[in-house]
């Protein structure tokens, strides 16, 4: 049995895995913010509370909104900042007596998908976050890839191609493709352009609706997005990418972006699948079990 846990910032949840990937549990309890402490023990407790209830101990996994420093250990780049400069793994595995596996949440739904979902039995899969930040994942052979520096897949932070200058990002720079392709990056482009102030999905609305500014504004978002995604084809070269996140529900990316990402991909076949999620918003915390593969 394998137990994935999700760290949200406002949820933890917490799910176990047979090997068959069937769900035989799954359970949430709200995340004490900005409580380190408290945040331990609430995932403490539903382990175990998960274990009690299944009769056997697991395998345990977590997803985290951030990553480990490899040389110390210690948490970074978390929006859940009272997890910065925490030696997280290692207190979890204090807690629980037994080892316990760590990795950034969007590298747990790449991982996800790759296993049992959109991706399953490709080698090699690029999971995309499109919500309130753009994050991503790269999975090989059914095993996150974290890098040297376990920034593998933070292509947010990379400076959209073709645009000049762009808006400022919380990272200290202007342009990243996070400022463009993000959901609050999108309703601000559509507002720079003369649109109302509207979230995405009242700018989809307002598209389907006949509204010229909204139509524009989605035509811009989706070469945007082609042309971000045509640099990591152009990298890594994935068999398939994954979206997630909640800019993943509008069905028009699927079509008209694998249309437009080949003006920008380095070769004159592209057999690269962009692909909606199949686990949806259960594929981070199924991706956090599935950290300790079959031979655990």
């Amino acid at each position: 049995m394998r137990l994935g846990v999700d760290l949200g910032g406002t949820k933890i949840e917490v799910l176990a895995l047979a090997d068959s990937g069937q769900v035989l549990l799954r359970r949430r309890v709200p995340t004490p913010r900005g409580d380190y402490a408290a945040t331990l023990a609430a995932i403490a407790a539903l382990v175990r509370a998960a274990e009690t209830q299944l009769g056997e101990q697991g395998s345990v996994g977590i997803g985290i909104p951030g990553t480990l420093v490899a040389a110390t250990g210690l948490v970074k780049n978390a929006n859940s900042t009272c997890l910065i400069g925490r030696p997280l793994q290692r207190d979890l595995e204090d807690r629980l007596a037994r080892p316990v596996r760590v990795a950034n949440d969007a590298n747990c739904f790449a991982l996800s998908e790759a296993i049992d979902g959109a991706g399953a039995g490709a080698r090699a899969v690029f999971g995309v976050i499109l919500g309130t930040g753009v994050g991503g994942g790269l999975v090989l052979d059914g095993r996150v890839w974290e890098g040297a520096n376990g920034i593998a897949g933070e292509w947010g932070h990379n400076p959209l191609p073709g645009e000049g200058g762009g808006p400022s990002c919380y990272c200290g720079r202007q342009g990243c493709i996070e400022t463009w392709l993000s959901g609050p990056g999108l309703a601000a482009d559509h507002a720079r352009h003369g649109g109302e102030r509207l979230d995405p999905a009242g700018i989809v609305a307002a598209a389907a609706a006949g509204d010229a500014v909204a139509s524009a504004s989605l035509a811009r978002y989706e070469t945007r997005l082609a042309r971000a995604l045509a640099g990591v084809i152009n990298v890594f070269d994935p068999e398939v990418i994954v979206l997630g996140g909640g800019l993943s529900r509008i069905e028009r990316w699927y079509q008209r972006v694998p249309q437009l990402w080949g003006e920008y991909v380095f070769s004159d076949t592209i057999r690269t699948r962009l692909c909606p999620p199949r686990h949806g918003d259960s594929s981070g915390v199924r991706g956090a079990a599935w950290l300790w593969p079959a031979a655990a």
